[in-house]
């Protein structure tokens, strides 16, 4: 009879362990980032950040969550020392248990609240995805200290943001008008200005500098029926006037354009849409779950991406407003057709080179780098804005429909798209090959 009650004993106390050690495997799931980096990106849709700046807030948002994840897996490296002004970032304490996951997702929501406009949506997903860790059984000491840790992290690279001329650049002056007609001038319906003019003045986060991947120039503007300029703007003014619905449908898919307005009368609304780059961090989530590549994994794949967005953006503005081209829409209506519109809103900056073929360049060389060639993906990004899914044989695949879907908008000629995707991939060459997340360099697709 002893005996039995000691064997008792025994499985109780094994099965009480068991239970209380049942909260690791319940918290292992990057799902916690992926629905935390969406979060983020629904608010910046909501609060109407230009393309530039929102790569600004994934960027500082997804190396928060890397750096607070990475300790849970020692063949991953600090991006600290790798990127242009970010010091060693706080390290956990020895000895004491952590919950990785949670601490990725503290610091990447506290970095995200912080860069918002819309901190009560904000926190109200905050509230509920604590109480999903809490209910996972965290016991409370390692609760309190991977939220202290990634309140560090988050403390750490929100000090480093502050340091990248983005505020200083909120008081510069607005852009100004040339009478050249070669340049940019503002479109209807709104006729906004210019956005972020001074977006080259951003510390960059990789390169060298906003012009060290500086493209070749724009073909020279002429009104001439023979010159190739001309030339060009036919050939956005005929894929307009012979739009297939196939081409709609892909110039749609691709419009990620924050700015559009619509006019009723006298009133003007605006329709909310992801950026560019927020399509671009979708697609990322989709690859990671494809692959079901765990939270660090997951952190560095956003990361990486964000950074070949965010320094895209600054090397693609660097060249808008140098060379300031003017538009489709303006051209075609003062020299070929007046009555001629394009089919997506033409967005508030210079034509050249096109932010969706530079920064789509850059995030496919990333992905491929991290989970190899030929990755077929169902892109589902713009079910919830009213579109059906698009499949794809390749990033690479999928960035070239997303370049070229420009020409089928109306909203840019061709030297700037294909121009675009060389000044892309090259940043994105660059960053593979200046960062380093591994201490083996490895893809996700195949292996660690």
């Amino acid at each position: 009879m002893k005996f039995s009650y000691v064997k008792m004993a025994i499985l109780c106390t094994l099965l009480v362990s068991c239970s209380s050690d049942a909260w690791r495997t319940k918290v292992q799931s990057s799902e916690y980032l992926h629905r935390s980096v969406k979060q983020v990106t629904d608010v910046i849709v909501h609060d109407i950040f230009s393309p530039p700046v929102a790569s600004r807030i994934y960027t500082y948002v997804s190396v928060a969550a890397y750096e607070a994840a990475l300790h849970q897996d020692s063949s991953y490296v600090s991006f600290a020392g790798q990127l242009h002004g970010l010091t060693p970032v706080p390290k956990p304490e020895a000895g004491k248990e952590y919950c990785f996951p949670l601490a990725s997702v503290q610091a990447a929501l506290k970095v995200g609240r912080t860069l918002v406009f819309s901190e009560d949506k904000m926190d109200v997903f905050y509230n509920g995805i604590m109480q999903e860790f809490r209910d996972a059984g965290i016991p409370d000491d390692v609760y309190e200290r991977s939220i202290a840790y990634g309140t560090q992290v988050a403390d750490h690279i929100l000090a480093w943001s502050q340091k990248d001329n983005y505020k200083q650049s909120r008081s510069f002056p607005k852009y100004s008008i040339l009478d050249d007609p070669a340049t940019w001038k503002p479109t209807p319906p709104a006729y906004m200005d210019a956005v972020e003019p001074h977006w080259n003045k951003i510390r960059t986060f990789v390169l060298d500098s906003a012009g060290q991947f500086k493209p070749a120039p724009p073909t020279k503007f002429s009104t001439d029926k023979e010159s190739a300029f001309y030339k060009e703007a036919m050939e956005v003014y005929e894929a307009g006037v012979k739009m297939t619905e196939v081409n709609r449908q892909i110039a749609s898919f691709w419009d990620c354009n924050p700015f559009v307005m619509n006019v009723k009368g006298h009133v003007m609304f605006a329709t909310k849409k992801i950026s560019p780059g927020g399509h671009w961090m979708n697609i990322t989530n989709v690859a990671c779950k494809k692959t079901n590549a765990d939270i660090v994994k997951s952190a560095e794949a956003y990361a990486r991406v964000a950074l070949g967005l965010v320094d895209g953006f600054i090397s693609c503005w660097d060249e808008k407003y140098r060379s300031r081209l003017i538009r489709p829409e303006t051209y075609i209506n003062q020299f070929i057709d007046e009555n001629w519109t394009p089919l997506l809103q033409t967005p508030p900056f210079p034509e050249y080179t096109s932010g969706h073929s530079v920064v789509s360049g850059a995030s496919a060389v990333t992905l491929t780098k991290l989970f190899g060639d030929n990755f077929s993906f169902t892109d589902s990004t713009e079910i919830e804005f009213g579109l059906t899914a698009r499949t794809f044989k390749s990033f690479m695949h999928a960035s070239e429909e997303a370049a070229i879907s420009r020409l089928y908008g109306g909203i840019h000629y061709r030297p700037a798209i294909d121009n675009g995707m060389i000044e892309g991939r090259a940043v994105g060459n660059f960053i593979n090959e200046k960062v380093k997340t591994r201490k083996e360099d490895k893809t996700l697709a195949k292996g660690k």
